[in-house]
């Protein structure tokens, strides 16, 4: 059943809902556990807090740009609407086959971070399980919930959220109460340490610790009220998270001390808040952080899982991608064909990886996404560009089209530069087939240009009415679902 030819459909999320499906994809117990601990090792130690709070205004600034991006565009179709709708079609092209890519990318990898650590998590509890079934079973689980409605997928991720940040307040909590206000030292936003030796570093993971919180814009179609809570959604994304990981890493340094957090870090690596919720809150707080790490990677895994299927619907709907593709649900309005595409595409690449004998975590989690999360930064960053070319056609407010998306593109771009100068830091491997990963995005986003091209020569009405469903500018009497270009897709 094709989008273009059902029903319009009743909005089924509210902002809560939206909220929940793109804290999800940030994975905040993964980011603390993964991430963190790489930044205090290899980053400015005791000044990774103001990192993450430098990052935060970054992406709010770069928030309310994208917010005008979504009022225009009825908060539907991603980065692909965005560019489409403030740089043209050509790069719109290349965004969306660029997003396609990273978000099935970080997907996969994520998939290979829940069966690594969900074996691990099981062996330290006397039970033997393979990562391989670990990761089938995630998959499946997966699978079901992204053919179905999304309003499913989004209650369950509102349960595994409440219960992954719940265990780390709780842990804020234990700090604070025996640290008192010696848990929050000032010396984490002194400038000489805050702008110190490593800061780069420290940035470029605090900005990659936020993925995914932008696919509120994916949302607009099964949303009530798009225009207020696509951007409402987005806004609270980036305040939660960014002021959770500040205070929890504020307090991380409080509770093993400033001068030692680097030292202590790098000796620990991942089991730094695995030691830390042993000393503060007992064994059942360690066993519980080990339990909600692996929930937390499953709930990452869903969220990207719906938003690479969305980003597939999308450009199937502008014959960008084969039109099965494009298929709603009848019952679950759900893109069930581009989920069921998806979960099959990450079970070849999963399986190959398993077939070939190499490691789920050092070969297959940390090159898919450190791909996948380059591509997202990079996209961010384009976004940010977009709306600046709104504004180059005039008119707009000053602060939400000029100054805030400029503000949001100049940090973007920076972690751009700084991702692709560390990206073997940020895999964690050696390879050289590993460390050329990056040049798939340009390859691919060139592909998009040229395809664009062609189509503009070949089948100029296809070309105009790129984007043009998700663009309130749109030419009048172009409308998507018109008789004509049903006619010219088909030619």
């Amino acid at each position: 059943m094709s989008t273009s030819g059902s029903p319009p459909q009743s909005g089924r999320l509210g902002t809560g809902h939206i909220l929940f499906l793109i804290v999800a994809a940030a994975a905040p117990l993964s980011a603390m556990v993964g991430t963190v601990p790489l930044a205090f090792a290899f980053g400015n130690g005791p000044g990774v807090p103001a990192a993450f709070l430098f990052a935060g205004i970054t992406l709010l600034c770069f928030s309310v740009g994208y917010a005008v991006s979504a009022r225009r565009t009825g908060g539907s179709g991603g980065f692909y609407a965005s560019v489409a709708d403030g740089l043209g079609r050509p790069p719109a092209v290349a965004a969306g086959y660029v997003a396609l890519l990273s978000y099935n990318c970080a997907t996969v990898g994520l998939a290979g971070a829940l069966g690594y650590f969900t074996q691990l998590v099981l062996a330290a509890h006397g039970l033997t399980v393979s990562w391989e079934w670990c990761a089938a079973v995630g998959l499946l689980l997966t699978a079901v919930l992204g053919y179905r409605e999304i309003a499913l997928s989004a209650r369950v991720l509102a349960l595994l959220m409440l219960g992954e940040i719940g265990v780390l307040a709780a842990l804020d909590v234990a700090i604070l109460a025996r640290h008192g206000l010696h848990a929050l030292p000032a010396a984490s936003f002194s400038p000489h340490i805050a702008a110190g030796h490593g800061v780069g570093v420290s940035l470029m993971f605090a900005f990659v610790s936020f993925i995914g919180f932008e696919s509120a814009a994916l949302y607009g179609k099964e949303a009530k009220d798009p225009r207020r809570s696509v951007p409402r959604a987005t806004y609270a994304a980036v305040t939660l998270i960014a002021g959770f990981y500040a205070l929890t890493s504020w307090l991380t340094v409080g509770a093993v001390g400033s001068d030692r957090v680097r030292e202590v870090a790098g000796k620990q690596m991942g089991d730094l808040f695995f030691v830390l919720g042993d000393d503060f809150l007992g064994k059942a707080g360690s066993t519980g952080l080990q339990i909600l790490l692996c929930t937390s990677l499953f709930a990452a895994t869903l969220a990207l899982h719906s938003a690479a299927n969305r980003y597939a619907q999308v450009l199937a709907e502008d014959g960008l991608l084969p039109g099965a593709l494009a298929a709603e649900h009848p019952r679950h309005r759900s893109p069930h064909r581009a989920s069921l595409a998806q979960s099959a595409l990450t079970v070849v690449v999963v399986g190959g990886f398993a077939v070939a004998g190499l490691d789920p975590y050092a070969d297959l989690t940390t090159s898919m996404l450190g791909l996948g999360t380059l591509g997202i930064v990079a996209l961010q960053a384009l976004a940010a560009l977009s709306v600046l070319g709104l504004r180059l056609r005039g008119g707009g407010h000053w602060w939400r089209e000029t100054l805030a998306p400029l503000l949001g593109f100049v940090g973007l771009a920076a972690s751009v530069w700084l991702v692709v100068g560390n990206f073997d830091m940020l895999t964690g491997s050696p390879s050289e087939v590993i460390a050329a990963l990056p040049w798939l995005l340009p390859l691919v986003a060139l592909g998009g240009l040229l395809y664009a091209a062609r189509l503009r020569s070949a089948h100029p009405l296809r070309y105009r009415l790129l984007g043009a469903r998700h663009n309130a500018a749109a030419a009048p009497g172009l409308s998507p679902a018109s008789p004509a270009l049903s006619g010219d897709r088909h030619a």
